[in-house]
């Protein structure tokens, strides 16, 4: 019982435009067509449907595990991605769960976590 792989169908209110946000992140569009698109990044992958149900992809969230996520942070924040797809992100910071983690909503309202493992115990002697 062998798996491979496990991916997200996350939905889009603009698909064209949420293709595009995607590709200012650092995903690639692997294959798309009118309704559906592959994103990669690195061994990462979601399928990006059109579809949208207001409630649904309010409540729709993705977590990511990068190498750097500082790095990632970065990029985000130099591109101007906020600004320039009206949408919100929120510096990183050390969480509770040995993570250190952003917030990132995507144009439909999509909250992604992009985050990095860190030291337990370094979390543990936080104030």
């Amino acid at each position: 019982m062998e798996t491979v792989e496990i991916k997200a169908f996350v939905p889009a209110r603009d698909f064209d435009l949420s293709k595009a946000f995607y590709t200012d992140l650092g995903f690639e569009v692997a294959f798309s067509d009118d309704s559906l698109a592959y994103l990669k990044a690195g061994e990462c992958a979601f399928l990006l449907q059109r579809f949208h149900v207001k409630e649904h992809a309010e409540n729709f969230m993705m977590h990511m595990l990068v190498a750097d996520v500082d790095a990632w942070w970065r990029h985000v924040d130099a591109t101007g991605l906020a600004e320039k797809y009206g949408v919100r992100a929120l510096p990183p910071q050390d969480q509770p769960w040995a993570i250190r983690d952003f917030v990132l909503f995507d144009p439909t309202g999509v909250m992604w976590r992009i985050g990095t493992n860190i030291d337990r115990n370094a979390v543990e002697s936080l104030p």
